[in-house]
């Protein structure tokens, strides 16, 4: 244990240091597109079990296993039509107790990834909702309502989906006639459930302790800030704003002060596990709010105990940016209670090495340098840190997948490449010099689900251990160093006086972690020789889209 003064008030917060999830580093397994042990292109649980080993090698702490359950995949997954249960297309709950049981024995823990905010049209639920009439027991569980206009002929507000188009569609009734609308924040085939509804809340206790019963260790919670609507499903203010973003805008729709008794019920469930055994179970929100300190909301001691920070991922490459957002979280997130939680990528996101760089179809060196000088950054910053598959390989974004391969519903919605995720999506690259490049271990027929490039060759996981220059060794060491280093998950950061476009800050027990922003080199705020950086670096020299770590050398004046 040991104490912070809350930012804002200047109170004693007692923090409990020795929790895993304060300063655990998470691996984002996107199950499909991590290895495939059946032939079919497609990634399954027992690839995700035949990578445990490696991922041991890596150091993460845990595993966030993307959906799996039974799904007509119209959204890769997170269109659930059983919550209780394994799509055939990545294996059975056998398969999965042998997942569980290889990470427990490694020390890896396992957080599920589940979707409240939405199921599949394919449910049972909504398939009654269909089958039943307009005001019905059936309906309530989701957002049905009459149009408006002539006949009902429009829809009932003007809010946009997320993936591009309207958020209602229409149904047709039981005597062929036109009938009521049904509201979907993402796709047609992901009707919204009706969280005001107290059996949708009682369905989702029984599905957290049917996985809390098989082991899991916690839930990445998709679209946390989501459930609940406005009750009189009002027109949006700013339509055209809804319609331009992915991002949750959409005031009516998003961060309605109901959602947090959710949490609430949640984390009760999840304290009631581990009074059982003292097995700490973590609940972590994938929260898309404007600021800090509404973020900070979600996380409060009685809530969830971690909410993705996105601000770090969407920072400009700059310094003072940086530095804003990272204070900002700091001081509202941190002084909660928890700790904040760090993340570069995911499956939703363009890849850093080709977010830094230029938007090219390898990314660029510069990207990759920039990339590599991020890691270091978050892995030095306190609190949690997700890092996204293939991340530790440096694997630039796919950026010129024909359209006749593309899946995104976002590109089938809006016949549009500009916002697609499939780029970061494409299946991992293990070993040899042509695809499949061991991901699948299928005939030479098999072929990824998505296609890789051919330049992956030089990004395969065999490569990459082979090299001790390897993005992949960067993160290893790191990881080594932060699990080594006490407090440098957890604990506090002071800032540095740095040249002009230098971040830098003291952790813990005298650690210096500094970035040069810039392309020039400047003198390195420590005089002696790094402990690790990111590229080449001579004592007390700090070359250009670099970071480096020091131990226990004086701080320059």
């Amino acid at each position: 244990m040991h104490n912070r003064r809350h930012a804002q008030t200047g109170q004693r917060v007692t923090l409990n240091t020795h929790r895993w999830w304060r300063d655990a580093v998470i691996y984002q397994v996107y199950v499909r597109s991590f290895l495939d042990s059946t032939g079919d292109g497609i990634g399954d649980l027992a690839g995700v079990r035949a990578g445990l080993p490696y991922l041991k090698k890596l150091g993460v702490d845990g595993i966030w296993l993307s959906p799996f359950y039974p799904s007509p995949q119209h959204d890769h997954g997170y269109d659930v039509a059983d919550y209780c249960d394994v799509d055939p297309l990545f294996g059975d709950l056998a398969e999965f107790d042998l997942l569980m049981t290889d990470a427990r024995r490694l020390g890896i823990r396992v957080l599920l990834d589940i979707v409240p905010n939405h199921c599949s049209s394919e449910h049972p639920w909504f398939r009654e909702a269909l089958d039943s009439a307009p005001g019905s027991t059936a309906r309530a569980r989701f957002h049905f309502a009459d149009g408006r206009g002539p006949d009902g002929a429009e829809p009932p507000n003007n809010w946009h989906a997320m993936f591009g188009g309207p958020a209602w569609s229409r149904v047709t009734e039981r005597d062929g006639t036109p009938g009521q609308w049904y509201l979907h924040m993402f796709t047609p085939e992901q009707p919204d459930l009706n969280w005001r509804n107290p059996e949708v809340g009682g369905h989702f206790d029984h599905v957290l302790r049917f996985w809390l019963d098989r082991g899991v260790d916690g839930f990445r919670i998709d679209v946390a800030a989501g459930l609940y609507k406005h009750p009189g499903l009002p027109d949006s203010p700013d339509p055209e704003a809804d319609a331009r973003t992915r991002d949750s805008v959409n005031p009516l729709a998003w961060n309605q002060p109901e959602v947090h008794g959710v949490w609430r019920d949640w984390r009760s469930v999840c304290e009631e596990y581990t009074a059982e055994d003292g097995r700490e179970r973590l609940l972590v929100g994938e929260v898309s709010v404007p600021t800090a300190r509404e973020h900070a909301r979600y996380v409060r001691h009685d809530e969830l105990h971690q909410a993705f920070f996105f601000d770090l991922l969407s920072a400009p490459w700059n310094a003072d940016a940086f530095r804003k957002v990272i204070s900002e979280a700091m001081q509202d997130i941190a002084g909660t209670g928890s700790t904040v939680t760090w993340v570069l990528n995911n499956h939703d996101q363009v890849r850093t090495v080709t977010r830094y760089g230029e938007l090219g179809t390898e990314g660029s060196g510069l990207g990759a340098a920039r990339a590599r000088a991020a890691a270091l950054l978050m892995l030095a910053l306190p609190g949690a840190a997700y890092i996204y598959q293939g991340e530790e390989l440096g694997l630039p974004e796919v950026v010129d997948l024909p359209d006749d391969v593309l899946t995104d519903p976002i590109f089938r919605r809006t016949g549009s490449r500009a916002r697609i995720r499939d780029g970061c999506r494409v299946p991992l690259p293990w070993s040899g010099h042509a695809s499949p490049f061991g991901f699948t271990s299928g005939a030479e027929s098999a072929k990824p689900w998505l296609p890789q490039p051919a330049y992956f060759a030089e990004y395969a996981t065999d490569r990459a251990l082979a090299d001790t220059r390897s993005f992949w060794h960067l993160y290893r060491d790191g990881l080594q160093l932060r699990s080594g280093l006490p407090q440098l998950g957890d604990g506090e950061l002071r800032w540095l006086d740095t040249q002009p476009g230098v971040l830098g800050f003291v952790r813990g027990d005298g650690l210096v972690c500094a970035v040069n922003f810039g392309s020039a080199p400047t003198p390195a705020p420590v005089s002696g020789t790094p402990l690790l950086s990111s590229g080449p670096c001579a004592p007390g020299v700090l070359p250009g889209s670099t970071a480096a770590w020091w131990v226990g050398d004086a701080v320059n004046p």
